[in-house]
Parts: structure tokens; sequence; C-alpha cells
């Protein structure tokens, strides 16, 4: 488990991005897969969210997970929110104590967000799509509506792929500098290959609104030798499927 300089010095927290040890799943699983839309066996997913579980806090309430669709869609959860099937979003809001929210990643950006005044918690899911859709921004922007103001809020960005390798097509940049032609700076041409920069693209979603207390965790997923999933590094391996990284923070 990595844990957050920042975060880690706030007593009524916990939280973690978890890479693939230290579960029991097997083969391309191996181990510590949190992912229940994998080709996993749903037993050993179930009791690798328990394990996260209960090293996050043993009477922690049951991990609350998303179904992730690469949107620009969130969910506050208050004292009235009535729980039921996994909401279609790609991040989660919570005043809720003892209850721990997460999202999964495979090389997509993790982000935990905290507000030491209002109280507050966010686990948001980046991918490209995400990120491009404005998911930061909307978060972010909730946050601020509920009475949080920037420079009360940490968020720190987790383990994913980095530009090195991560390579995309020509469409892929244009797309980006249609929306704005800043954009450009989060590509780079290496070896005739075009390659591009989530995280910082992230990090400047942060930065535009306002956000300054930032730490971005420098691990790369794609990097075998960081022991996380890695859907890029699956696919170059071709494998069928790939195991999926937990990230996960709890007002305590």
């Amino acid at each position: 488990m990595i844990k957050s300089k920042k975060l880690s010095k706030i007593k009524n927290l916990k939280h973690g991005f978890f890479n693939s040890k230290g579960g029991i799943s097997k083969n391309i699983y191996e181990s510590l897969n949190c992912g229940p839309g994998s080709r996993d066996k749903p037993s050993y997913v179930k009791k690798n969210l328990e394990i996260v579980r209960k090293k996050i806090k043993r009477s922690a309430r049951d991990i609350f997970l998303l179904n992730q669709i690469h949107s620009n869609k969130f969910i506050f959860i208050d004292e009235k929110y009535q729980f039921k099937s996994k909401p279609k979003v790609d991040a989660v809001i919570t005043n809720q104590k003892n209850l721990p929210i997460a999202i999964l990643t495979a090389d997509c950006v993790p982000i935990l967000i905290y507000d030491h005044q209002k109280k507050i918690i966010a686990a948001i899911h980046a991918g490209w799509k995400g990120a491009y859709k404005g998911i930061v921004d909307r978060v972010i922007k909730f946050m601020l509506k509920k009475g949080s103001k920037p420079q009360n809020i940490t968020a720190v960005i987790g383990p994913s792929i980095s530009i090195d390798n991560y390579e995309v097509q020509n469409d892929f940049k244009n797309k980006f500098l249609k929306k704005d032609r800043r954009n450009k700076i989060f590509f780079r041409i290496k070896r005739k290959k075009l390659y591009f920069d989530l995280s910082n693209y992230v990090k400047s979603m942060l930065l535009k609104n306002k956000i300054k207390k930032i730490e971005k965790i420098k691990i790369d997923t794609f990097n075998f030798r960081n022991k996380f999933f890695s859907a890029r590094r699956a696919l170059s391996l071709k494998h069928a499927d790939y195991g999926r990284n937990i990230s996960i923070i709890m007002l305590n």
C-alpha cells in the first residue's frame, strides 16, 4: 500500500493506494485484484476487498464501490443516501464517517481529496475520457457549492500510467487541441511516436480550480517493477484480462 505524505498527517483520515500485492487471486490477477468487473473468481475479489477494508480499519463499513463508466458523473453520499446497487458514476463524495469510498484503476488516474475544514472526502476515477469530459472540475465545483474553499482542499494524484508508456494517436491529440490549444503541452513525440501526459493533465484541472495543496505520487503503473495492475501492459502481453488496483479514503 502506498500512502500520501500529506494525508498521512491527518489523524481523522484513513487512506491508501493499493498495488497488486497482498491478496489471494491467481495467475494474471495475482494477487490483490479488487475488480468485480474482471473475470477473476468473484470469491477471490470479495476476499481481496475484505483484506483492504481491514487494512483501512477493521470496524469500517463495507467499501463503497462504483460502476465506473468513464464519465463526468459523480455521487454525493450523506446521511439520507439509500444504499442500493452500485451507481454508474466515476467519482464519489461523502461527509459520512467510517464509510470507505474507493475507485478502481489499471492505468487511469486515481485522485483522493480531503477538505479539512468541512470534513468532506472524495475519490475520483480519471481516465482520459472522464478527465476530458471534466470529472475533476465537476467534483471540485460541487465541493465548493457545499461550502469548501480551495485553500482547505488537499488533492492527491495516485499511481497511474506515465507519459513514457502512454502512446496515443494523432486523432487523440487533435481532440484535446480542439478543446484547448494549450493542451499541446501534455503531448510529447519520442522516436516518431506520440505520448500523452494524463496525470499532469489531471493536475492542471485541479490547478484551474485554484487547488494549491496537490501531491502527485510518481509511480508508473505500466512498469511491472512497481507491482501495479496495468491494462496497457496486459494488452502488450496479450493477456485476456487484467486486475484492478484500489484507491481508498475514509473519514475516521
